[in-house]
């Protein structure tokens, strides 16, 4: 049928009821992207479908595990006790969940662990084992790096996963099988339901290749609930435009205002989390009573801040040499328990990252960079450049491991086969622009690169290396050490 956004969704059901849309309500649903908006869209829907006093018969949720979808399919084939329409519902399905979603999946997992929110860890942990096929087993200490193929460095160390394995095999929880129940759902969608009967199906991610996707589409409704979780402009826009909804919402249930700044300090306190933002908001209008508008003052006495800042911010606010905001990420990042080893590699490896750049810029290569170039300008003279460098840089390695393997007189026929495997995967992190489709943050990483001189770089990188020795082989804190190596690096001219 179609897909619509969910701030269009209540002029659909709009629509419906006033006989607008022909063949009424459809007979799947499927709701998909951030919790809570899903949730309030989902409800809506139900007001719409059932009354609230029908629901105990007629209004049959389900756990959206794959042990439920065979359950889901025959309640939803069943008539309902008492007449009229009947929804079998499907609640935070894991039915989509894809090798492509490894990396969110276990960021989900670390994250309601970190929250102290195990049972929520171990079903994100249990989806991603699913999809990986994985046992406990195979996550053992000694085949952990092997089995888990994806970056899990800024995840801190790995003991967090023992915990979530033994709080699983203690609530003798399953790992779900992840193949069949898709393809059983979709060919129960394409045969149809009875009439006045619906599933509605929500997801946090979706894939829009499957096939189960696309017979949803044919046969229902799909209501995008999705936010656009990054830090470009367009995303913070758009974070800010749901923010606003919700602020506006609530305020206006309570008959309260609240200023700019006190919303922007919100903001800036909860980051993009509709839960936390929810909750803080509800209770500043606790706060102020009978005080109609809420003010920043309010805010500062009333919240904590709650939002997880990314290593980004801090390695950005070092490239800028701005040390208050550097020091205040420092403090933000390891107050959640980022380990500072970790922070001072995230550092250690922008300042070589700006080095990189110096060396190209100062190459006998023709790089077009001058201080104060625009972004067009960048992309049609820089661009070209750079992955002539990188191209060069590449095949310099490539005969370096060549000459290495003749040295080492290694077979001729294995050597012919080993050189050919690495020719086609040949990487380094030497390069500058490991993706020259997106070149604008190569562009940033450039401009950044003009706070500093060769020198002042070099500098950095024997601070860092000194740092990196007190921290292993003194008991000196950490955190005094970062600060202070900070300091030099933003400092120095």
């Amino acid at each position: 049928m179609s897909e619509i956004n969910y701030k269009a969704f209540k002029g659909y059901l709009k629509d419906i009821q006033t006989k607008q849309v022909s063949g009424g309500f459809a007979p799947v649903y499927l709701f998909y992207g951030e919790e809570l908006l899903y949730k309030t869209a989902l409800e809506s829907l139900l007001d719409a479908l059932i009354p609230e006093g029908k629901r105990s018969l007629n209004y049959d949720p389900l756990e959206g595990t794959n042990n439920n979808i065979q359950e889901a399919i025959q309640r939803v084939n069943t008539y309902a006790l008492m007449p009229g329409t009947k929804v079998v519902a499907l609640c935070d399905a894991n039915i989509f969940y894809s090798r492509q979603d490894e990396g969110e999946l276990f960021a989900k997992a670390k994250e309601a662990y970190d929250n102290k929110d195990h049972k929520q860890a171990a079903k994100h942990f249990l989806n991603l084992l699913g999809i990986l096929n994985l046992s406990f087993d195979d996550l053992s200490r000694e085949n952990r790096a092997k089995a888990l193929t994806l970056d899990t460095d800024g995840f801190g160390d790995d003991r967090w996963l023992d915990d979530i394995i033994g709080y699983c095999r203690d609530n003798n929880l399953s790992i779900p099988a992840v193949e069949g129940a898709a393809e059983a759902l979709q060919k129960a969608i394409a045969k149809g339901f009875p009439s006045g009967n619906h599933l509605i199906i929500t997801a946090d991610l979706v894939d829009k290749r499957r096939t189960l996707y696309k017979t949803i589409r044919e046969n229902g409704i799909i209501i995008d609930c999705s936010v656009p979780k990054g830090a470009r402009r367009a995303d913070k826009m758009a974070q800010e435009a749901v923010l606003s909804e919700r602020r506006d919402t609530i305020l206006q249930k309570f008959g309260k205002t609240i200023d700019q700044g006190a919303f922007q300090a919100m903001c800036e306190m909860t980051g993009f989390d509709l839960r936390t933002f929810n909750q803080n908001l509800e209770k500043l209008v606790n706060y102020v009573g009978d005080r109609k508008q809420i003010v920043i003052d309010d805010v500062e006495s009333v919240l904590e801040r709650t939002k997880e800042d990314p290593v980004y911010e801090l390695t950005n606010a070092v490239s800028d040499r701005n040390i208050e905001r550097t020091l205040f990420y420092l403090d933000s990042l390891l107050v959640v328990d980022l380990h500072p080893l970790q922070l001072l590699a995230a550092i250690t490896n922008q300042i070589r990252k700006l080095l990189l750049v110096k060396g190209f810029v100062e190459s006998s290569h023709d790089s077009n960079w001058h201080a104060g170039a625009g972004y067009d300008y960048f992309k049609s003279h820089v661009m070209p450049a750079i992955q002539v460098y990188d191209r060069a840089l590449l095949n310099q390695i490539e005969a370096w491991e060549s000459m290495v393997a003749n040295d080492a007189g290694a077979d001729d026929r294995n050597r012919g086969k080993r050189e050919t495997k690495k020719k086609d995967k040949l990487t380094t992190d030497l390069l500058i622009a490991k993706n020259p489709n997106n070149p604008y943050p190569v562009y940033l990483l450039f401009q950044k690169s003009e706070r500093f001189t060769t020198d002042e770089l070099m500098a950095a990188l024997e601070c860092l290396s000194r740092a990196d020795m007190r921290m292993k082989s003194t008991g000196q804190r950490p955190k005094l050490i970062l600060e202070e190596a900070i300091l030099k690096i933003c400092r120095s001219n």
